[in-house]
């Protein structure tokens, strides 16, 4: 069945009608439960005074939000102020030397941010993989790699190297570890691409320019070196038509979203309720379901205005970073399951697809997955939490596969040719919808709790069945078709089926009609432009 596949109109608009409905009905139950528990006691330490005008506490349950948005704001804003003033005056006056200058101004933020000792330590570790990457072995730079990652994430070595950082500034300690974290990701795309250059070394200022780049080094994203160096040595820094009108309409639509998610904290409590065990025990089914959806949807959404903000900062620079994460609500495949880019796309280069291959083989992909998972881990830092989501993701990646492999055979196969595309396309349907909640428990592990993911599940499956359970997989059978839909008009624009062949004129008797048939193929449109008209 291929991704064209249509349904009747009817139908779609039935889905659209079904599932706005169900959205306006968890969002009710919610809004009743935060505004009926705002005052109590377990909400306290989260729940505080916001707007004043708006005559409601606010949820700030959620520290990297506050932090980002409200506490640390000026800090953030003043650094990446001045590196896009620096940026521009060395673009217009010396764009050859604008990888220079990243460097220069990302060391000195750095610097005056978290103390010379902690370059010092940043720039051992450099020295430490370069040093590694130029005898060219690939697998003793990625065990290095990995093993300077676990010093990051395991003591006593984090407290020892933590030590070296000292100081009152509030945000040192968040800055500490996402900065380490992610050179030592950065070093290891650096030691892994010089391994592959048959010429020569890259020399360990191209290292420093990608490693101290300030836009992506305390929080990413993570662009491999190999992508970075083409970008941020570009020549030629002219932009693509309507580029900064593009790059501004990004910008304001990031401003918008953090005013509409910090009003909606005012509103419903979808942070904080999760954290009351008590609390959850007495709500109904549909607005515990309808909490666990809208944590994965507000956990996306803040991903994707952090890396956003980021990322409109490198689109000045002329670069081409990670595209955002894939919204959660588009998900209904273990396989696109991935809320950072970078890090995906990371993982991919250097693991899964360098041991997967074609991922078409039973074992290769197991091998594949579990290495993935592996480093995934030790990224996350191991504890009973990640453990648990890297293992139920890395069976429904594999199960993905087994299911592929048992529908291309017989007779499953003869059986999905007598259907129509339609038909094929609702069972497929039916099948993620399963998928889609298994995701969606998988993945509340790692952003909730263990109990509230346990809750959901026991709610939503045993204590809920049968009408909570088919009502509930019926709403996501309509969101998968919508999804579905959204992807056919993705693909019918980008790969339009191509117009059926003008019959042959036939020729009369008479000249007149001749030569008007010669003619007419001179009149007929573009076949594409008439499609796409």
């Amino acid at each position: 069945m291929g991704v064209k596949a249509a349904l009747p109109k009817y139908e779609l608009y039935f889905y659209y009608t079904v599932l706005s409905l169900a959205m306006l009905w968890a969002t009710s139950w919610i809004f009743a439960v935060s505004s009926s528990n705002a005052n109590r006691k377990s909400f306290k330490s989260s729940v505080k005074p916001g707007w004043y005008y708006f005559g409601r506490k606010m949820d700030t349950a959620d520290f990297e939000w506050v932090m980002w948005f409200s506490t640390f704001r000026e800090h953030i804003l003043f650094a990446l102020s001045g590196h896009i003033l620096f940026a521009k005056i060395c673009s217009m006056l010396a764009p050859q030397y604008r990888s220079l200058v990243y460097m220069v101004y990302g060391l000195l933020a750095v610097w005056t941010s978290m103390g010379w000792t902690y370059v010092t330590l940043m720039l051992s570790h450099c020295i430490l993989l370069y040093s590694i990457s130029l005898v060219k072995i690939r697998w003793l730079c990625f065990a290095t790699g990995l093993f300077t990652l676990a010093t990051f994430k395991c003591q006593p070595f984090v407290a020892w190297q933590a030590g070296f950082v000292n100081g009152d500034f509030e945000l040192r300690h968040v800055l500490f570890y996402g900065g380490c974290g992610f050179t030592i990701m950065r070093c290891m795309s650096f030691a892994l691409e010089n391994c592959e250059r048959k010429d020569g070394n890259y020399s360990i200022i191209e290292l420093l320019k990608y490693n101290f780049y300030l836009p992506f080094f305390y929080f990413g994203p993570i662009m491999t070196f190999d992508q970075f160096h083409v970008q941020v040595n570009k020549s030629d820094l002219t932009r693509k038509e309507r580029e900064m009108w593009n790059i501004s309409v990004h910008g304001l639509i990031h401003l918008g979203v953090i005013i509409v998610v910090d009003v909606l904290f005012h509103f419903m409590y979808i942070l904080t309720i999760p954290t009351d065990v008590k609390l959850m025990k007495h709500l109904s089914d549909w607005a515990l379901v309808g909490l666990a959806y809208f944590n994965l949807v507000y956990d996306w959404v803040k991903a994707a205005v952090m890396f956003g903000v980021i990322n409109t900062v490198s689109r000045l620079d002329h670069l081409d970073p990670p595209r955002p994460p894939k919204c959660i609500t588009m998900l209904y495949m273990f396989a696109e399951t991935h809320f950072d880019r970078g890090i995906n796309d990371w993982l991919c280069k250097y693991v899964y697809d360098h041991l997967g291959g074609k991922h078409d083989k039973v074992v290769e992909e197991l091998v594949a997955t579990l290495c993935t998972y592996g480093v995934t881990i030790l990224w996350l830092g191991p504890c009973e939490v990640v453990l648990i989501w890297a293992f139920f993701n890395c069976f429904g990646l594999n199960f993905e596969l087994w299911t592929a492999k048992l529908f291309s055979m017989e007779p499953f196969v003869t059986i999905e040719a007598t259907m129509s595309e339609a038909a094929s396309r609702r069972i497929r349907a039916v099948i993620n919808t399963f998928n889609f909640w298994c995701i969606v428990l998988f993945n509340i592990l790692a952003i909730n709790s263990l109990d509230f993911a346990k809750m959901v599940a026991k709610r939503l499956l045993l204590k809920g069945f049968p009408i909570t359970t088919v009502i509930v997989m019926f709403m996501t059978y309509c969101l998968v078709q919508v999804i579905k839909e959204w992807e056919r008009r993705q693909a019918m624009i980008q790969d339009p089926d191509p117009l059926p062949p003008a019959p042959p004129a036939i020729a009369t008797t008479g000249p007149t009609e001749a030569s008007a048939s010669d003619a007419a193929p001179e009149t007929v449109a573009d076949p594409s432009k008439e499609k796409s008209e």
